[in-house]
């Protein structure tokens, strides 16, 4: 019996076309809801990015599993190493790499001018963060990077920081957060707070920072949407987000 759904939000819940939530899926969510099923976000963005939607949750994992809460309680905190956070921005400057940091509360971006920046924030629909020189950045508590780079430079820096991994789901961009968060630990830790099996839940995702939390949930669906190499570590691939999929699937699956 399923008592838990996680949602990714970009290419899941929210259509890249749209930037809405389909009506299919508030069905699918009043259904849930019904059935006595507790809904939660499982998201690479922080709760600054996270916009209102017409469906309610129960819990967020956030920032790739380095922030975790359920209403006023956090139940998992885990920043980046301050020291590997700082030589990465020494090397963003150096190199002249466009960086966005996420705090507890904030967000900041080193420049407002670089162009794949700027049709990520087109993409995804939302509004720059307030930008702030990198050697500012300096000394602050950072539960994730935005690191606008190419996947050839991921193994180097991935040698600079052997405390971070690169959960890139974006080819001209990697989220960058500390080696022992994921969905996946996120989730566990939700799914403790309230008591439930992993084989009681279910995961919904489209990008590779997904791959986790697709093994990790006892049923864990792919959008129609997805890379193949995401579809490949899912036990069901859906319909694509603008394709009703959260819907099709629960139906399918006889959860709703």
């Amino acid at each position: 019996m399923i008592r838990a759904a996680f949602f990714d939000i970009d290419g899941t819940l929210l259509s890249f076309k749209t930037h809405r939530v389909s009506e299919g899926t508030i069905r699918a969510f009043d259904a849930l809801h019904r059935n006595g099923v507790h809904t939660f976000i499982s998201s690479g963005r922080p709760m600054v990015l996270i916009p209102e939607m017409p469906v309610s949750f129960d819990g967020y994992v956030t920032m790739n599993g380095g922030y975790c809460f359920v209403g006023d309680k956090v139940l998992l905190r885990r920043p980046i190493p301050q020291q590997e956070t700082d030589r990465w921005l020494q090397y963003a400057d150096r190199d002249g790499i466009c960086t966005m940091i996420f705090t507890e509360h904030e967000m900041y971006v080193n420049t407002l001018s670089d162009p794949i920046a700027n049709a990520i924030r087109n993409q995804l629909e939302f509004t720059m963060p307030p930008m702030m020189e990198t050697s500012q950045m300096m000394g602050r508590e950072t539960f994730q990077i935005i690191a606008i780079m190419p996947a050839t430079r991921d193994a180097e820096v991935l040698g600079l920081l052997p405390h971070c991994r690169l959960p890139r789901w974006h080819p001209g961009f990697s989220d960058l957060v500390n080696a022992d968060n994921s969905k996946a630990i996120g989730i566990d830790c939700i799914l403790h707070h309230y008591g439930i099996d992993r084989n009681e839940c279910i995961g919904f995702g489209d990008g590779g920072n997904d791959i986790e939390m697709l093994e990790y949930c006892g049923i864990g669906v792919a959008m129609g949407n997805a890379d193949d190499s995401v579809k490949s570590h899912a036990d069901f691939v859906t319909t694509s987000v603008d394709e009703e999929g959260i819907e099709h699937a629960l139906t399918a699956l006889n959860i709703i």
